[in-house]
């Protein structure tokens, strides 16, 4: 059979990730940004002796690695979008560098929890309104970096046909902005546990607030990684997306669901295998029409069989 009769059939396997993704270059934005408060809330706890400020500039530099990593992750998906050595395209890239992001929010959790323990059996000198001035640069900055984030955060999920069906599903773009917000909670913590301090003489609360910051950004963490984690190991979607794949293929008579894997590939982008019995079989493009609108759905491949109409009622 001539290469051409058959190339109707055939088709690339981009699924859109060679276009620059709303997030990307909002990401690199937040990157400049985050980096740039990075180094004053370092310097500024080391100086002004402030274990909840020290604490926010950590977990900033954390933040800015975590974006760097997404940032990467974008350029990658799409400059490898034409690698055939990738079953279907690049998308869970974006997925994986949530995945890292996750797991360095967990390590960085973790070092706020030892410094500011540290800090409750060795406390220091805090300069009080050095401290809380460098505290509320920090929530301005981490507040106009989420504005940033979230507006590409939106523009990501404008098709209301994929919105109900899986929130967040953008999970570099996620990370990024969990990133951000958990900065901007962690200098709220700061500027409270500096005001306790200062007006109330509880120099306590400093370290106190590094840990419910700690503890905070380990459950985000934790989330993120669960819902990463089941992408990368190809999880099922979620039950009302295959409902609604099943449901589509069942309102004719006599056809019958009786195999369903779906399953993510990238940002809002899904594979199914569909296995149906019927007694009088159709063309897959049949079925595949059927599909078109069901949610996200970019590669389908279908399965038939034939059976007596007795055997399906």
């Amino acid at each position: 059979m001539h290469r051409d009769t058959i190339s109707k059939w055939q088709h690339a396997h981009i699924f859109g990730q060679d276009i620059i993704r709303a997030g990307e270059k909002r990401t690199l934005i937040v990157i400049l940004i985050t980096a740039a408060m990075m180094v004053i809330e370092i310097i500024s706890g080391v100086l002004f002796g402030s274990m909840a400020l020290l604490a926010d500039g950590l977990h900033m530099a954390s933040h800015t690695a975590a974006l760097g990593i997404s940032a990467f992750a974008y350029y990658y998906a799409r400059r490898h979008s034409n690698d055939v050595s990738f079953s279907f395209g690049t998308g869970k890239v974006n997925t994986l560098a949530g995945f890292s992001s996750a797991i360095l929010l967990v390590i960085f959790a973790l070092m706020m929890t030892w410094e500011s323990v540290y800090r409750f059996m060795n406390p220091v000198e805090i300069i009080f309104n050095q401290a809380i001035l460098v505290a509320i640069l920090g929530l301005i900055v981490n507040a106009v970096s989420y504005f940033i984030l979230s507006g590409s955060h939106r523009s990501e999920h404008s098709d209301a046909n994929i919105v109900h069906i899986h929130k967040h599903t953008d999970h570099n773009l996620r990370a990024a902005s969990l990133h951000v917000l958990a900065d901007a909670l962690t200098s709220i913590f700061a500027i409270i546990a500096l005001l306790t301090a200062k007006y109330m003489g509880l120099i306590w609360m400093d370290p106190l607030m590094g840990i419910v910051g700690a503890i905070l950004v380990a459950r985000w963490s934790i989330g993120l990684l669960r819902d990463t984690s089941g992408i990368l190991l190809d999880k099922q979607a979620s039950a009302e997306l295959q409902d609604l794949i099943r449901n589509s293929i069942e309102c004719f008579d006599g056809d019958k669901v009786v195999d369903l894997h779906v399953w993510a590939i990238g940002p809002n982008i899904y594979n199914a295998i569909v296995s149906i019995v019927t007694d009088v079989p159709k063309q897959p493009d049949h079925y595949k029409k059927l599909l078109l609108n069901d949610k996200g759905l970019a590669h389908t491949t279908i399965e038939i069989h034939k059976c007596d109409s007795k055997v399906l009622q």
